[in-house]
């Protein structure tokens, strides 16, 4: 067990494993894939684990029920924190929401965190019958009615939730891109959830995701209210390995993959311009990926200041989205070695001795 800490310690963060559930495979064999992801996160002492919502399009994310996963990832776990990262809360009837969120946390034993934010890939709202344009304005109203059935309020009609679930109220948390969300998400007193990556503005192409999001931070803080727990979840693409050049390998693979995608979904954007060939130093640095070996990405991650203010650090492997065996291997080194030098540290009993490697088999590069 890891001794504890001293009473001048700064608070302990704790450690994600987020999923897109984008394993190259059907999507039963994605859901058995991440399933057992975050079996080997909590066996390895992560805290949370987050899963994200997409409707439709596979390429960019292969559930569209989170709820409905967490809930059969609740059955075969114990410990770890289960989260949505994000709900598309304009696209959802709020009511339904609360409810299934109510039965799922007490399945659960209380273990689930729920991220909100507007969604979406545009073209998805069109199946709602909805106007991606108008989102904002659904999305507000969408989450006062989820407020309102959680906090036991009269619903329409005069009926309220059940089973009750006042206990959700302090476990949301909003996902956003702007200062105006960052301030809407503080003044709520909820957790802000930052993206692992951000579109840059065209004043400031080559700004670190540090410089984009540090100043969303500040205005989370300074809106949150007086005696307000700060709840900062920095999510990073992190792709961790014993041998760095497998590692670029399986990278540049995988990003030259997300490449083609978005350049056939935009063939005016950025990834178009920069052509099939972009060195992978370019590609990296666009998709704000850290990789390499533990020190390689304990060096980088070190340098992001945003990540250092973040109570709750989210890991995912996204757009590298490696093989599976190799994507354990990376959740076992970054709890092994790179976590610990971010500030985490493991608090259940089941630490297990450090060792200089895992025994976990890596399959050949094809």
């Amino acid at each position: 067990m890891n001794p504890s800490p001293s009473p001048n310690s700064p608070p302990r963060k704790r450690l994600g494993f987020f999923s897109r559930l984008l394993d190259q495979a059907s999507a039963a064999e994605r859901y058995r894939l991440v399933t057992a992801q975050i079996q080997h996160a909590e066996a390895h002492g992560f805290d949370t684990a987050w899963v994200a919502q997409h409707h439709f399009h596979e390429a960019e994310g292969g559930l569209p029920a989170p709820l409905v996963f967490l809930s059969q990832v609740a059955a075969r776990t114990q410990r770890i924190r289960l989260g949505t990262g994000i709900i598309t809360l304009p696209m959802e009837n709020p009511i339904r929401v609360a409810e299934d969120a109510a039965v799922l946390d007490l399945l659960s034993g209380g273990r689930l965190e729920l991220g909100l934010g507007t969604g979406g890939t545009p073209e998805s709202f069109t199946a709602f019958g909805l106007r991606s344009d108008d989102r904002a304005r659904i999305y507000a109203q969408h989450l006062a009615v989820l407020r309102n059935a959680w906090a036991g309020l009269p619903l329409p009609g005069g009926d309220r939730l059940y089973p009750a679930a006042p206990q959700l109220l302090a476990r949301i948390w909003q996902a956003t891109f702007s200062a105006a969300g960052a301030e809407r998400a503080g003044l709520a007193g909820d957790g802000l959830m930052l993206s692992r990556t951000q579109p840059r503005s065209a004043e400031a192409p080559a700004a670190s995701l540090a410089d984009i999001q540090n100043p969303l931070i500040d205005t989370y803080l300074a809106a949150l209210p007086a005696g307000a727990a700060r709840r900062i979840l920095g999510s990073r693409t992190l792709f961790v390995a014993e041998d760095r050049q497998r590692a670029l390998q399986l990278a540049e693979v995988g990003l030259r993959r997300s490449l083609a995608r978005a350049a056939a979904a935009n063939p005016s954007g950025p990834a178009s311009q920069w052509g099939p060939d972009a060195p992978l130093a370019q590609l990296l640095a666009a998709y704000d990926v850290h990789v390499g070996t533990p020190d390689d990405v304990i060096a980088s991650l070190r340098a992001d200041t945003a990540l250092a203010r973040a109570t709750d650090i989210s890991f995912q492997v996204h757009s590298i989205d490696p093989p599976h065996a190799d994507i354990l291997r990376s959740i076992a080194l970054t709890a092994q070695y790179v976590a610990p030098a971010l500030g985490w540290r493991r608090e259940d009993a089941l630490a297990p001795p450090a060792t200089a490697s895992f025994p976990v088999p890596v399959p050949a590069l094809a």
